[in-house]
């Protein structure tokens, strides 16, 4: 049997519709989700859309729309866009799913009956667009620490979870097991700011919000909206369904992955309910840092000014999908916050895509037609060159690897366009031309050898760049591969004919496309 992989992004609040800030996490799901079937690993990959709560009836009521109605449009346009983007999930789903509604019903109702949920009130500061109560300790300037939006005193009849009777066994959590919560520094910030000041237990019922799952034995209540959001990892898999099967097959999640804005809700609130539950925790939550532009957090509040320039549809059209991609994926370090700018992704455009990896395919490919008719020659006798050479490719490709098993995307990618860059660096130092045009058969060996690069760097690469790698593997005939001896660079076997491809990233005049994005901005704001 094979080993099972689960992995999620959390479900995105569809109150708008997304940036590039969304795809930055569904994209590397996506990409680890491939790297890990490549792998062999039988991998479920779920997202969707978190749908109740009180902002999502305003959003709806502005908009002159039933929140379904709404939310069908905004959610069809999100699962376009995945699909623009190459992103393959195994499960979408809506937590207004009936099986979903259903499940959380159950859930509720089991915490309630094994003495875990509890009747009350609530008095507190709560941000509307957040969701979310805070202390006052908690404020920032007086406002919410997330959205930096001004609070309201709230109080109701609600239903609590008994969190506060968790703080022992997280800290337990944390210490026993160091791979729960990465990177590091989100355990200083859940211990610290959290649970050292005290957990309160948590308010998980709403009286004053309609739109949300009902509590099943008192209709005046509905479920809070992260509670009933926080369920949808287990209710996607059938729990608490007629059909549990995927649930018994890939429950534990391998990890989950997420922004550090909502890193407390899923390193506190989710095991605490795991652990009322009975449940084996996930074996990890990864809160990545935040796509910056201009120095800000890219969140709604702020997209008036910057929305079109990074509008992933327009970017996608111009550029496409794997250069796209790639900025999200390489730019970024995983688990730190990046900048994002209009100059840096033409510039890595240019530099990483079209010269390292276009240019070192395009060079080969032509110097392969032009001196044996695109097949791939018997490979001659070795110098130290070629043996540096393979051992070199060979050691990025285990770095590759490694780093992905930290989940390091950001990292593995700078190890394969290494391997480009070995490629580039390889022919400037064998220098076909002149051992053509001395007749000599180390040209045989140095083809040979390049072919090979590229065919190891592009299958590494293709959990990444799915649509450009794929043109190139088709072109050199390795359709069907694996991840099994990737340590080792590809051995084609000579004979094989190599179909030329075009030019996979055309080289940009930077300024020129700085000024038709300036230019698509202001027409649009």
């Amino acid at each position: 049997m094979r080993e099972t992989f689960y992995i999620t992004t959390p479900i995105y609040y569809p109150s708008n519709k997304f940036t590039l800030g969304n795809c930055y996490t569904t994209v590397i799901c996506d990409s680890i989700a491939r790297f890990n079937k490549k792998l062999g690993k039988d991998v479920f990959f779920l997202t969707g859309t978190d749908e109740h709560g009180q902002k999502i009836a305003k959003v709806a009521s502005e908009h002159g729309l039933s929140e379904k109605k709404y939310l069908d449009e905004i959610v069809e346009d999100s699962k376009n866009l995945w699909a623009i983007l190459d992103v393959e999930y195994d499960k979408f789903i809506r937590t207004t799913d009936e099986q979903h509604v259903k499940a959380v019903q159950k859930i509720f109702s089991k915490l309630y009956q094994d003495g875990y949920i509890y009747k009350s009130s609530y008095s507190g500061l709560y941000c509307v667009p957040c969701e979310s109560f805070w202390t006052e300790s908690q404020l920032v300037d007086g406002r919410c620490p997330d959205c930096h939006r001004e609070v309201i005193n709230q109080k109701e009849e609600a239903y609590f979870f008994k969190l506060s009777m968790f703080a022992d066994k997280l800290l337990n959590l944390y210490k026993e097991h160091p791979e729960f919560l990465k990177p590091d520094s989100r355990v200083n910030e859940m211990v610290q700011n959290f649970i050292v000041p005290g957990l309160n237990d948590l308010c998980v019922s709403r009286t004053s919000v309609k739109w949300g799952v009902e509590v099943p034995f008192d209709k005046n209540h509905t479920i809070y909206v992260w509670l009933d959001a926080l369920l949808n990892y287990l209710t996607a898999l059938g729990y608490m369904s007629e059909d549990d099967s995927l649930f018994k097959k890939y429950w534990p999640a391998n990890v989950h992955i997420m922004g550090k804005e909502i890193v407390r809700f899923h390193a506190i609130i989710w095991p605490s309910i795991l652990m009322a539950l009975k449940l084996p925790l996930p074996k990890q939550i990864f809160g990545h840092g935040w796509l910056l532009f201009g120095g800000d957090k890219l969140s709604k509040s702020k997209e008036t000014k910057i929305k079109e320039v990074l509008d992933p549809r327009v970017l996608i059209e111009l550029y496409g999908v794997d250069a796209v991609r790639y900025i999200l994926l390489r730019e970024i370090p995983f688990g730190s916050d990046g900048v994002y700018t209009t100059e840096r992704f033409l510039s890595r455009y240019n530099f990483d895509l079209a010269n390292d990896f276009g240019n070192l395919v395009s060079r080969s490919f032509s110097m392969l037609k032009k001196y044996f008719n695109g097949t791939v020659p018997q490979k001659k006798s070795e110098n130290e060159d070629d043996k540096k050479l393979i051992l070199d490719v060979s050691n990025c490709a285990k770095l590759a690897k490694e780093s992905m098993e930290n989940f390091d995307v950001s990292k593995a990618i700078s190890e394969i366009f290494n391997i480009f860059k070995l490629g580039n660096k390889y022919i400037e130092v064998s220098m076909p031309w002149v051992l053509n045009s001395n007749n000599d058969e180390r040209l045989q060996t140095v083809l040979f050898n390049l072919i090979n690069l590229i065919s190891t760097g592009c299958k590494l690469l293709n959990p990444f760049l799915t649509k450009s790698t794929k043109i190139v593997l088709d072109a050199i005939g390795e359709t069907e591969f694996n991840f099994e001896n990737i340590e080792k660079i590809s051995t084609i076997e000579a004979g094989r004919v190599v179909e030329n491809v075009p030019v996979l990233f055309p080289r940009l005049d930077i300024q020129k496309e700085m000024e038709k994005l300036s230019k698509i901005a202001n027409e649009n704001n």
